[in-house]
């Protein structure tokens, strides 16, 4: 049968999308619909005024209608906090408001991910507006790891370093720390990350993750932390009287560094997260930042830019110098007003993330058939570890697993220190409803890592070769017990059902009022019911490209990405001719400025009979 948007049923949260009549789903997963209250979707549709189906899907994600207006339209207006509010913000304010009054040399201590280098590229782009400078310090990933380690702050105050912020890094740094308070080195951090009791050593420790907060912020990333602390800052130096007689800077314009770090974070698109993103992308399309806007160009991006252009391909790049070339590569190039060194930098992060790509694949490969050598074994926890692998791909790689899996997965990379000590250094990504952070945060206070910390949905450490095993054991308990309390079934979730000719440019132009999309707000998915496949073929290196059409004469583009070698890709490729029922998300595709629609395949599944 052809099912259009007009037929979407409000099942449970646990009844499968059996009215398309499904037989199995290529990769496995059940097909579960979003539950929906059909009076609350009808009142948000007709008291606003709204599409039908934008109603149903703003009702599948809880929204009600007192919170539609900001939901459609988010402004920092009516969500952006008191930076006040959270605890040692105004002691680090007026310690780098004084720094700045003073003209101390000053650094910032970033983390070589997207969050680190918008955070740090934010901060430096403030000193430079209010008249200083500031030194960035991002840790070569593979010499000294992840965070503030003593001896690189210690450089620093030898270097006439007096204030290091740390950004995106610093709540674990109890002892690098230390080191430095005993060496006269004042810091503030500014982090994210999960916390503990106690807290390291600082002038000011800011992060809406301590224990002592309320956590009503608790999801904000390290950029927005920043930002918030560059209002605060600014703030301190207009009560003192620093900007008489010269103009105060426009923190909106950096927003678009907030945008890129909240989104490649993935963290939560709702409450102030969501309007940070929503005002930072309007930025970015200005393309006054001259490092975004070089790199927007070398990756061939000429769309408006959208939550998937920040996470998909400009984040992607800042991310391939800490990867695979030099740290601090993204934080320079988001942070200069050179065309031509933006140009340059910009180009250097596009080949580091080709060959990031080439590396990863190797890597993923390994670990892979690594995983299926021990398929006999009880999957809570996917725990890969290799020789030879490169840590600057370990965390993309167990994305990889975990999205593969569907359980959180750690892949740990073994190294030999110039001391002779043989350590594993490992990244992990979870699944709802597993807090990894925590489960690395407790093997670290049990003794068993070097090195280690992070948030519910991701964690890095650090273990020595002999505790591997049973860090192992550690973690695969921990997230037993997690997984004892809900159980993980392979699911894909989707907000209904419609035919080919339904799937067009108008639905993807009235759900685009629902983006920004990501996290917390997922892009709206949908089952084309009853499409044939008329033609399946292999582009780039290995995703599936198919066209659809439908008993109502529609035609529709869609493309499987990194399937070829998937289940869902070769069903797809044995197709052609066949009817399927095919699972993705719609989206505007513009060549040669034409407008059409392209299905993004997620899964696809074979009506019975």
């Amino acid at each position: 049968m052809s099912i259009t948007t007009s037929s979407l049923a409000a099942p449970s949260a646990a009844a499968a999308l059996s009215f398309l009549n499904i037989s199995h789903s290529f990769s496995g997963r059940r097909w579960l619909a979003r539950p929906y209250d059909e009076r609350l979707a009808l009142a948000l549709a007709q008291g606003r005024g709204l599409p039908e189906i934008v109603g149903r899907v703003l009702a599948a994600r809880g929204v009600t209608p007192e919170a539609c207006d900001s939901f459609l339209n988010p402004t920092l207006k009516g969500l952006m906090p008191d930076p006040s509010r959270f605890h040692d913000m105004d002691a680090a304010a007026e310690r780098i408001a004084r720094a700045v009054m003073d003209g101390e040399t000053v650094a910032v201590f970033g983390d070589y991910d997207v969050d680190g280098a918008t955070s740090a590229a934010l901060l430096r782009r403030f000193f430079r507006a209010v008249g200083r400078d500031l030194r960035i310090y991002v840790p070569d990933r593979i010499a000294e790891g992840y965070g503030p380690n003593a001896p690189a702050l210690l450089r620093l105050r030898q270097e006439g370093v007096s204030l290091v912020i740390t950004v995106d890094c610093g709540i674990a740094a109890f002892a690098p720390l230390e080191a430095a308070a005993d060496a006269g080195l004042d810091v503030v951090v500014l982090d994210h990350h999960a916390a503990e009791p106690a807290l390291p050593r600082a002038v000011a420790v800011v992060n809406p993750n301590r224990l002592d907060e309320d956590g009503e912020y608790r999801t904000l990333c390290a950029a927005g932390v920043a930002f918030l602390a560059v209002v605060a800052i600014n703030r301190a130096l207009r009560r003192a009287g620093y900007y008489s007689g010269r103009g105060e800077p426009d923190l909106m314009e950096w927003l678009d560094l907030v945008a890129l770090g909240t989104v490649c974070d993935v963290v939560p698109l709702t409450g102030l997260n969501r309007a940070l993103v929503s005002q930072g992308l309007k930025i970015m399309a200005r393309r006054t930042n001259p490092g975004l806007s070089a790199l927007a160009d070398v990756a061939g991006m000429k769309d408006r830019p959208d939550s998937y252009h920040a996470g998909y391909v400009l984040g992607p790049r800042v991310n391939a110098g800490g990867r695979v070339g030099g740290s601090d590569l993204g934080a320079r190039l988001l942070s200069t007003d050179d065309p031509v060194e933006a140009r340059e930098l910009a180009q250097r992060l596009e080949g580091h993330n080709a060959e990031r790509r080439a590396v990863e694949q190797a890597v993923l490969q390994e670990a892979m058939a690594a995983v299926e050598a021990m398929a006999d074994e009880e999957r809570e926890l996917i725990f890969a570890v290799g020789e030879g692998w490169h840590p600057g791909v370990v965390g993309i790689v167990a994305s990889r697993l975990k999205e593969r899996y569907n359980r959180p997965a750690c892949v740990v990379a073994i190294e030999e220190r110039p001391d002779g000590t043989r350590v594993g250094k490992a990244s992990g990504r979870s699944v709802r409803g597993v807090d990894l952070g925590a489960a690395v945060i407790a093997a670290r206070q049990d003794g068993l890592l070097l090195a280690g910390g992070g948030h519910r949905m991701a964690a890095g450490f650090t273990v020595a070769l002999e505790r591997m095993d049973e860090l192992r054991a550690f973690l695969t308990r921990r997230v037993a017990e997690q997984l004892a309390a809900e159980p993980l079934l392979p699911t894909l979730e989707l907000d209904g059902a419609v035919s080919v000719g339904a799937a067009n440019l108008d639905m993807v132009q009235r759900l685009s009022m629902l983006g920004p999309f990501g996290t917390g707000n997922p892009e709206p998915r949908f089952a084309i019911a009853d499409a044939r496949i008329l033609r399946a073929d292999v582009v780039g290196a290995n995703h599936v490209r198919c066209i659809l059409t439908g008993a109502d004469g529609g035609r529709l583009k869609a493309m499987a990405f990194r399937a070829l070698e998937t289940d869902l890709g070769r069903g797809l490729l044995t197709s052609a001719g066949a009817t399927l029922h095919i699972a993705g998300t719609l989206r505007i595709d513009r060549w040669n400025g034409q407008e059409s629609t392209q299905l993004f395949i997620d899964d696809a599944a074979r009506p019975q009979g």
